[in-house]
């Protein structure tokens, strides 16, 4: 049996214009290494260039370092976070309580369904010493932000109408989002919990400050 490791892919060169196809390649690769491997530390210039077959500086055009392509990879997963909440949103029969238990529930089958994108999002594991990266407060400060704000402006809805009783909207968001999340992080890591089958809509109906008439 030969102990020779297989070849890196073959890739196909871009022609002039379409620098933005290996970009979202990177991306794609990198999430690919992190289903795979459940490990931000696999993912690293060299392995995601053997991954689409390009030199690693090759990555240097889009991504300057590691933690810049980390970066586009939660990015990119808030992104479909967001696409799959304001699905659920659409979706919902009724007013507002069912379109925040809709978003809600959708909320925590994205974490179910991509336990490692999940995990990376919210673990905190992969964050960057700012000092030693091209990646910014800034970047850090705002990654996330439209999933929250949908979750707000769907409680929102709920205050306008008379069937939420919050007074302070912001700290009531966060407060079911932190909800939420606890449960889907425990969800995750206990393998035989016996979870009440409601306790979803007991945390949303009990942090969302829901009237229970």
């Amino acid at each position: 049996m030969s102990d020779k490791q297989p070849a890196p892919p073959t890739r196909t060169r871009n022609r002039r214009g379409e620098g933005s196809r290996l970009r979202d390649e990177i991306v794609a690769a990198a999430v690919e290494l992190l289903d795979e491997t459940g490990n931000e530390a696999a993912i690293t210039l060299r392995s995601v260039a053997r991954r689409i077959g390009i030199a690693a500086p090759s990555i240097y055009r889009h991504f300057p370092d590691q933690p810049a392509i980390m970066l586009a990879v939660v990015e990119q997963a808030f992104s479909q976070l967001e696409a799959q909440l304001r699905t659920a949103v659409g979706a919902a029969d009724g007013g507002p309580r069912e379109r925040l238990f809709a978003l809600c529930h959708a909320y925590l089958r994205f974490a179910q369904d991509h336990p490692e994108r999940y995990r990376t999002m919210f673990g905190g594991l992969w964050m960057p010493a700012l000092g030693n990266t091209t990646v910014t407060v800034e970047d850090v400060a705002t990654v996330g932000e439209a999933p929250l704000q949908l979750l707000a402006e769907t409680l929102s809805d709920c205050v306008a109408v008379g069937q939420a009783t919050s007074t302070d909207l912001y700290a009531d968001t966060v407060a079911l989002w932190l909800g939420l999340h606890g449960l889907a992080h425990q969800r995750a890591v206990t393998v035989a919990f016996p979870w009440p089958p409601d306790i979803a809509d007991r945390i949303i109906t009990t942090l969302a400050h829901l009237d229970t008439e």
